[in-house]
């Protein structure tokens, strides 16, 4: 992953040195168990882990150089340490393959990738709760099809994106759950020539849980899930960036992002403000869910194992989760920083000349007697008509002076419908659904 989207905490569990630690956690931990049944000395793993105490550190550039000879990297990692710890290192992987070690290694580096994203996630609920809050009833225009709907206020449109980052917080925890499996089986997962027990001691030891069966290798549908909630959260984040994008518009105008004194938003234009954080945002999302598809088809490997899933996930396993930390990281300053303008929204609800409140009209000349049928083509008919004068006209004024209309509702009735904050009546309700209180 490039340096300029990475963070150092989410970039260090995919360094050469993590990874070899967990490698030697997972054969210290495996040896200690061995040794507690009896099947290799306990001088041995006291040996391995009192050479680990001294604080060695790895060699990153030996292990590369044994591996150009082995063209094997679990031999290369334990060649070095055997190098360092003397004779009785010949104990470790006893009975193990080397999917044991880098599969059990990879479940734990997708967890505290994991554990990394669910802080993430509470940081970013924890501000766009603030900023619903803050404009809970806060009137703006809501839209379907880009196009003037009815009135919402921007604090919805901000519980609703909270409550789709509450659902992707449950639904890592659930993925953090699944891949957080460790394997210590040996070939083709049988045990024969390692006890299960071994794997109950590693997985405690790492926080995992084990594989019931795990032919020679972690079945791939846990992963094609891991990836697959990573890809659902980039694509809420790009949901939320997109919104920002578009009330960034000039002709809408409602919201922006934070512009720092001395930023530029154009090498030509010295005008421009543009809304380059979300719009990086849509993109780091697409790359998010390109892991995806290559998660999914890493599930069908051949009999009980083949090696066509390690290239894809050495990929995707860092790019994917560092890629999502950082997206979720600038998300939440975005949102944090966002600049709100209520009197821009204002202008915007009233910009068409009433037709907002127009479904309300509607549902009064029913009330009234008018069929829906009658009803719709009387306010429509006057519609039209402030639709095609951009908003000079007024509906109001249009509906008041309509004698079909006017025959089943009186003038201030109509002037009733009007109400702005007729609409907002049940936000309460709506934000007790969301967060609670």
């Amino acid at each position: 992953m490039i340096p300029r989207y990475s963070r150092p905490e989410m970039t260090a569990i995919w360094s050469p040195e993590n990874r070899f630690r967990i490698w030697f956690e997972i054969e210290a931990h495996a040896l200690d168990a061995m040794a507690g049944l009896g099947v290799v000395p306990k001088g041995a793993a006291e040996a391995v882990w009192a050479w680990w105490k001294t604080g060695p550190a790895i060699d990153v550039a030996r292990i590369d150089e044994i591996e150009a000879v082995t063209k094997h990297d679990v031999i290369a990692f334990l060649t070095w340490v055997s190098e360092n710890v003397g004779p009785e290192a010949r104990f470790l992987h006893q009975g193990m393959t080397s999917s044991d070690v880098l599969d059990t290694a990879l479940a734990a580096q997708l967890t505290e990738a994991a554990d990394i994203l669910l802080a993430d996630l509470d940081a970013l609920l924890a501000v766009i709760e603030r900023r619903a809050r803050e404009h809970k009833l806060t009137p703006t225009i809501g839209r379907s099809h880009g196009i003037h709907a009815e009135p919402v206020t921007f604090g919805l449109k901000l519980a609703q994106a909270y409550a789709e980052f509450a659902r992707n917080r449950a639904r890592l925890v659930t993925a953090r759950a699944e891949i957080a499996t460790c394997a210590i089986s040996g070939a083709v997962g049988t045990f024969a020539n390692i006890d299960p027990r071994v794997e109950a001691h590693v997985a405690a030891k790492l926080g995992l849980s084990v594989e019931p069966v795990s032919t020679q290798v972690i079945p791939r549908d846990r992963h094609a899930a891991f990836f697959a909630t990573l890809g659902v959260i980039a694509s809420s984040i790009e949901r939320l960036a997109t919104e920002v994008r578009h009330l960034q518009r000039t002709e809408v105008l409602e919201a922006e992002e934070y512009f720092s004194p001395g930023q530029k938003g154009s090498s030509a234009m010295p005008h421009k403000r543009n809304p380059v954080l979300t719009e990086n945002l849509t993109g780091l999302a697409r790359m998010v869910r390109s892991a995806v598809t290559p998660a999914l088809e890493n599930v069908a490997l051949w009999h009980e194992r083949d090696i066509s899933h390690s290239s894809v996930e050495r990929y995707i396993g860092p790019d994917a989760t560092i890629t999502l930390d950082f997206a979720l990281a600038r998300l939440t300053g975005v949102i944090d920083k966002l600049l709100v303008y209520p009197e821009r929204m204002q202008r915007n609800l009233d910009r068409m000349g009433g037709l907002v409140h127009s479904q309300r009209v509607l549902l009064a000349l029913t009330q009234a007697g008018a069929s829906r049928e009658d009803a719709y083509r009387l306010v429509q008919r006057n519609a039209m008509r402030v639709w095609e004068s951009d908003g000079t006209l007024s509906l109001l004024d249009l509906l008041q002076a309509d004698g079909e209309v006017t025959a089943l509702l009186p003038r201030d009735a109509i002037a009733a419908e009007f109400d702005l904050d007729y609409h907002f009546k049940h936000v309460n309700t709506i934000f007790e659904r969301v967060f609670g209180r």
